[in-house]
């Protein structure tokens, strides 16, 4: 039965009341005389485009936001009531595309009933016309549309005559917007939204967390920058108490991000199935959900019957939301879910906000994503080209960081190498390929392969160098590389150096003064040489530390590279000498932070030990394959195992015991292969696990309350290890992070 319509009896069907002496006129007429007559909330004209493949929105009329629901173009086939109108020749109602089944209270209506008529008169067909209507308005019943067909034979002989006048008849680029009219406002008060009993207040009140959440959205380049747009303006203006955004992959739903009192709600959600009867699951299905609090469903039996006020969002990546609900849409990428404190209903235009902001939020999740996988693919590529490990060289410790370039995506050039000559002979070697893309990481694999093959053939530094210069004009890459070369005697502490291009390693002295290991400048491999490169020999003391470093370390400072440097390597005491993986993490701690950091930086530490050391540092290690959870225990057993031929077994269920946390730590949340590595010094035992994950363990706040989660490391797992360890660290490496802990052995 048709509802009720105010205005109907004023209505006169037959009577001429289209009129216009331009397009735009005529244009707003029908669509202000449709809305008028038939109680609608906004009104539309579509026109046939220039190649007659589709139909162009020409004008909206009527209020905030439903007249931002009408698609900007639409296909002639699409099955909505625009299209099908125009294909029939008659009046065509859409009243809901995709209609609930039964028994489910939780998935409200689509917010509109559309009514559309053909323009058109006798062979001229020029489009439609097509009107909204709130579902609590009712729906259009035989009068309706015999009101709108009429409608729309006014305004097809108004275009005909206009056409025959020599005026064109098609839609602009852009569509002409007209806003309610005072006096004649069909638009739907919101409770909530603008001032009360101002028509247009609450529509154009709704317009603004849009606009800005669009504009936040823009700049928004990682998943956190996301939540915070959501937080601000979706959870925020819709006085949500919670939100969470959840991704699928692989069968079970994943936490992306979440603010507000949602602990709770996250640990829920997170890891769900996404066959499971629950909304979240179902709302990836494609169709929103909400909860009003008023009663219980199916779905809602994880709440153990409770009712729950809660709204489920899919979110796409075509940015769409009305524009194309009734045709084929992109995948779900992800579910925004809002929790509310009490029992609320969601009016029909919050709801057509709240599809808007998915719509935004789905486009601006599917480009974070991807660059977010490109990010990771570019460091995938970065770690297979670095060492995984440094080797163990008697009389020389060393350690290495690697920090890649936080503002781009791309891949970096810096690299590191140790290489282990003879037992009295190591070479370190540090370099930076010019730019950030592919082709600088494939030039570095080929300059590093270069160096280790001529550092194993006995080569010394400057020749090394030149040899490599060869092989790089043979390439014929465009790129330079920079490059520093130390070869160390570790018998005698003779350090000869070479550049190309690149700063000079520093080297501190036992008593802390700091020296540069100047050397021949040479000029940049890439670059034509007209003389050989030269080298220069210094004579480093048993206690020293060497510093190689690539400018990313440096760069962001106002200071020359070298004080930078100098300064770095001298932030401790200078009279302690500190602990060599101490001081490179005191080093990279004082780079800028990661939103200014433009540069990849490289930095490599040598402690020589002096020729009176002659024994092999003890040190052990071995690999555990991704997703082998039997590995911990095999993890476990190897640490009892080599502790008790050093005579350690005191330390061992201590060491065990952090071992297996930290593995399952990284078998878990990195899913990548892990490499455990055992090594004594003279005073303590440092274990280190090394994943392919290059973010650091960091508070988990699905295991932990929002108080607790700032104060411990990736649940109870790493509180544990926190407890056992005298001191620990996790640092990004050439191959991921790895996750550091200092033991004092006891002393008897």
């Amino acid at each position: 039965m048709a509802s009720s319509t105010p205005g109907r009896d004023q209505r006169r069907c037959g009577s001429r009341v289209v009129q216009g002496s331009d397009l735009a006129e005529a244009l707003n007429c029908a669509a202000r005389e449709a809305r008028r007559g038939l109680n609608a909330v906004s009104a539309a004209v579509y026109l046939l485009d220039e190649d007659q493949g589709a139909l162009r929105l020409a004008l909206a009329g009527g209020s905030a936001p439903s007249f931002f629901t009408f698609p900007g173009r639409m296909a002639l086939d699409m099955p909505s009531a625009t299209a099908r109108a125009w294909a029939t020749g008659r009046a065509a109602v859409l009243v809901d595309p995709d209609p609930a089944g039964p028994d489910q209270d939780h998935v409200l209506p689509y917010p509109y009933v559309a009514l559309s008529a053909p323009v058109a008169s006798g062979d001229r067909r020029f489009g439609a016309l097509t009107v909204l209507r709130v579902e609590t308005a009712g729906v259009f019943g035989h009068a309706d549309t015999l009101f709108l067909e009429d409608v729309g034979r006014q305004l097809a002989a108004v275009l005909a005559h206009l056409v025959d006048d020599g005026v064109g008849v098609a839609a602009g680029p852009t569509p002409m917007l007209v806003p309610a009219e005072q006096g004649v406002d069909t638009s739907v008060c919101t409770p909530g939204w603008g001032v009360r009993d101002v028509p247009g207040s609450s529509g154009t009140s709704m317009m603004f967390p849009l606009r800005r959440l669009a504009e936040l959205l823009n700049r928004a380049t990682t998943m956190d920058d996301v939540v915070s747009a959501a937080q601000y303006c979706v959870m925020s203006s819709l006085r949500a108490d919670a939100l969470v955004l959840l991704s699928a992959r692989e069968g079970r739903l994943w936490v992306l991000g979440h603010s507000g009192d949602s602990t709770e709600l996250a640990r829920r959600l997170h890891g769900a199935g996404v066959d499971d009867q629950t909304p979240a699951a179902a709302a990836f299905r494609g169709r929103p959900l909400y909860l009003t609090g008023e009663r219980t469903s199916l779905l809602d039996a994880t709440s153990a019957g409770e009712p729950r006020t809660e709204a489920y969002l899919p979110l796409r990546g075509d940015g769409q939301f009305v524009d194309l609900p009734f045709a084929v849409r992109s995948p779900v990428v992800a579910v925004c879910c809002l929790a509310f404190s009490g029992p609320r209903r969601f009016p029909s235009e919050e709801r057509v906000l709240l599809g808007m902001m998915a719509g935004l939020l789905g486009a601006a999740v599917e480009r974070v994503e991807l660059i977010a996988e490109q990010h990771e693919a570019a460091q995938l590529l970065q770690r297979f080209l670095l060492p995984a490990q440094l080797p163990d060289l008697p009389r020389l410790v060393t350690t290495a960081r690697y920090r890649p370039a936080d503002v781009t995506s791309k891949v970096g050039g810096d690299w590191f190498d140790v290489f282990r000559i003879a037992d009295d002979r190591a070479v370190l070697v540090i370099g930076d390929v010019e730019g950030h893309a592919v082709e600088s990481a494939a030039v570095m694999g080929q300059v590093r392969t270069a160096m280790a093959s001529y550092a194993t053939e006995g080569h010394r530094p400057a020749a090394m160098i030149d040899r490599t210069g060869r092989v790089l004009a043979e390439l014929g890459t465009a790129l330079t590389v920079t490059c520093c070369v130390v070869a160390l005697d570790t018998l005698g502490g003779t350090a000869e150096v070479a550049l190309a291009g690149h700063p000079a390693p520093l080297v501190r002295h036992r008593d802390g003064t700091i020296e540069a290991l100047d050397a021949p400048a040479n000029v940049p491999l890439g670059v034509p040489m007209i003389q050989p490169y030269e080298a220069r020999e210094y004579t480093i003391e048993s206690g020293s530390i060497l510093m190689l470093y690539t400018n990313g370390l440096v760069s962001s400072r106002s200071e020359s590279p070298e004080t930078c440097a100098r300064d770095l390597l001298g932030a401790t005491d200078a009279v302690r000498m500190p602990h060599l993986e101490d001081l490179a993490e005191r080093i990279v701690s004082e780079v800028v932070t990661p939103q200014q950091r433009r540069d990849d930086a490289a930095l490599l530490l040598a402690r020589y030990e002096g020729a009176g050391r002659q024994e092999e540092p003890r040190a052990a290690g071995m690999h555990i394959q991704r997703r082998d959870l039997r590995g911990v225990g095999t993890a476990r057993a190897f640490v009892h195992e080599q502790l008790g031929s050093w005579g350690l077994e005191d330390m061992a269920d201590v060491v065990e015991l952090a071992a297996s946390e930290i593995v399952t730590n990284a078998l878990i949340h990195a899913g990548s292969d892990v490499d455990l590595r055992l090594r004594i010094f003279e005073d303590h035992l440092r274990l280190e696990v090394r994943d392919s994950d290059t973010n650091p363990p960091i508070p988990s706040a699905l295991s932990l309350t929002e108080e607790e989660a700032p104060e411990a490391e990736h649940g109870r797992g790493m509180l544990i290890v926190e407890s056992l360890a005298d001191e620990w660290t996790s640092y990004p490496n050439g191959q991921g992070k790895t996750v550091a802990l200092k033991l004092v052995i006891p002393q008897l």
